[in-house]
């Protein structure tokens, strides 16, 4: 089954879906400032567009872009800022 998220007044929307492999989501943010918790590891890859992000126990801000990927812990937070509207792909494990 498919549901539909939307966070931060609807300036990042995304699905979520179940695969044998695991849960994911697929979505799109505008461009904006957000922060972020975890409750289980994220493996998150842009797809279009470009996120700066701050990562947890980091001190400096890296960018990703499409094709690229990085992951965050469970139980953690992380910054991310949208330089202009950018699709993702986040796993869980």
């Amino acid at each position: 089954m498919i549901s539909a998220n939307a966070y931060f007044n609807e300036t990042v929307k995304s699905l979520g879906y179940t695969t044998a492999s695991g849960k994911s989501t697929v979505g799109v943010m505008e461009k904006g400032d957000y922060k972020f918790g975890t409750s289980m590891h994220e493996t998150m890859t842009v797809i279009e567009g470009e996120l700066i992000v701050l990562l947890p126990n980091e001190t400096e801000w890296k960018s990703y872009k499409s094709g690229e990927t990085f992951e965050v812990d469970a139980n953690a937070s992380f910054q991310v800022k949208s330089v202009g509207q950018t699709s993702y792909l986040c796993q869980y494990k």
